[in-house]
């Protein structure tokens, strides 16, 4: 009852209080002004929603499209404010001359030139964390000679060379060619006693897969010489006195005259011209085809053909082109990414490209491709020709890929290969010139 009658006094102490007040003359401060309207609550600013970022990523590495597809949605999920646009051009290497030149440049790319290196078209990785992961040799291989900085990365480690058919060379005795002689000795053997059976198949249509004949068979004589890092600067600097590609009796007369003789003997497909990669695969798989030049990448498509054939897969380095020449090997790094320096999200592009080494994801992309991993934190069951690969590593002088000029990519030196087979040159020499002329042009082009 207290309580209440105390209650009671107090507001009708404040009712008097407001009667007084509204019989003042006095002016009421604007301080003291009473609002009729009950008091608002205290609005919050409304927070606009994170614009999403499109990073976009251009691929020229057909085996992997379906992999990143997998990962980039991985990625998406954690990282909702970032979407990725993964897009796979046959022709990269000269698709992304069009794409710096229009402005429409891509975020991340797997093509990397020493041309848009010196250009400033990419970002430096030097700082990044995962470095002290990578295996140094492949670190090496991704620093640049001129400035000593890495302005790309590797996500795994490649070898490239003959791939064999062991059951064909089992019931026929042959064993594996380290001289050109040799070589064309089984590839004759083959011709006159497997019916039916390409001795050598090439896959003519891809000009990416042509140019890498030059790139190993033909510069292998040059990298052979001069080991990986003289040759590298003699690409890089197109050192004429060095490269010598039109010399008589060079590599690439000696090349040219090869190939030739490969196509005028039968050794190779009736339809090497139009033959795709495809091709290549299935035929190898089948039986039909003997042996094939390519690099650890396809060894992962052989075996989603026809897993069974793994047994049947051989793998030695290519054949010294030049008499009194070493057999070599591809070793090099592969699956290389580089941020362009005209990414408008930069560090949201580092991010995806940190997603894409993390252990786990390195360990199911060599997995996937049956390449080495070229992080050292990474164990992967990469594929039955791990003890054939390290064997060929001894047996052959070990290259790395060409430093080629944007102005003449590797997709431009394949279309020489292709007009090689097609009879445009009418001899090796001139093949020879022709060749030095177009890189000489290309080179300066990119300058």
């Amino acid at each position: 009852m207290l309580n209440r009658a105390l209650s009671m006094v107090m507001c009708f102490s404040v009712i008097l209080g407001i009667a007084a007040g509204c019989g003042t003359k006095e002016e009421v401060k604007p301080s003291a002004t009473i609002s009729s309207e009950p008091a608002k609550a205290t609005e919050k600013p409304v927070e606009k929603p994170k614009e999403v970022v499109t990073l976009k990523f251009l691929t020229g590495k057909v085996e992997t499209v379906d992999l990143v597809n997998q990962m980039i949605a991985k990625f998406q999920t954690e990282n909702p404010g970032i979407k990725v646009e993964q897009e796979y051009q046959k022709d990269a290497s000269n698709v992304i001359k069009i794409k710096f030149a229009s402005g429409d440049v891509p975020d991340i790319t797997t093509v990397v030139s020493q041309d848009y290196i010196d250009q400033g078209k990419y970002l430096d990785l030097s700082n990044a964390a995962f470095w002290s992961r990578v295996l140094p040799a492949v670190k090496d291989l991704n620093t640049d000679i001129k400035t000593g900085k890495q302005f790309s990365a590797a996500a795994t480690v490649t070898m490239g060379g003959i791939f064999y058919n062991k059951q064909i060379f089992s019931e026929l005795g042959l064993k594996e060619a380290l001289t050109w002689a040799d070589f064309k000795t089984n590839l004759k053997t083959i011709k006159d006693k497997k019916k039916g059976v390409v001795p050598m198949f090439l896959p003519g249509k891809e000009a990416w897969s042509m140019g890498h004949l030059i790139e190993f068979m033909a510069h292998g004589i040059i990298k052979q010489q001069y080991g990986v890092y003289e040759s590298r600067k003699a690409f890089i600097n197109n050192d004429g006195a060095k490269l010598a590609f039109d010399a008589p009796g060079g590599s690439m007369e000696t090349f040219a005259a090869r190939i030739m003789e490969l196509k005028n003997e039968g050794l190779i497909n009736a339809d090497a011209l139009t033959a795709t990669y495809d091709n290549e695969k299935e035929d190898f798989v089948a039986g039909k085809a003997a042996m094939f030049s390519q690099g650890m990448w396809v060894l992962g498509d052989l075996l989603k053909i026809n897993p069974d054939f793994a047994k049947n897969i051989g793998f030695s380095p290519f054949p010294a082109l030049q008499d009194g020449g070493k057999p070599v090997v591809l070793s090099a790094e592969d699956s290389k990414y580089a941020i362009t320096s005209a990414s408008k999200h930069p560090e949201e592009a580092k991010k995806f490209l940190d997603f894409l080494f993390k252990a786990e994801n390195l360990k199911s992309y060599s997995e996937a491709i049956k390449s080495p991993s070229a992080f050292t934190d990474v164990k992967a069951d990469w594929g039955p020709l791990q003890d054939q690969a390290t064997q060929a590593l001894k047996t052959g002088v070990n290259i790395a890929f060409t430093d080629t000029p944007s102005g003449f990519s590797g997709d431009d030196v394949g279309r020489m290969v292709q007009e090689l087979i097609a009879g445009k040159y009418k001899t090796p020499a001139d093949f020879a010139k022709t060749y030095k002329e177009t890189w000489d042009k290309g080179w300066k082009a990119s300058k």
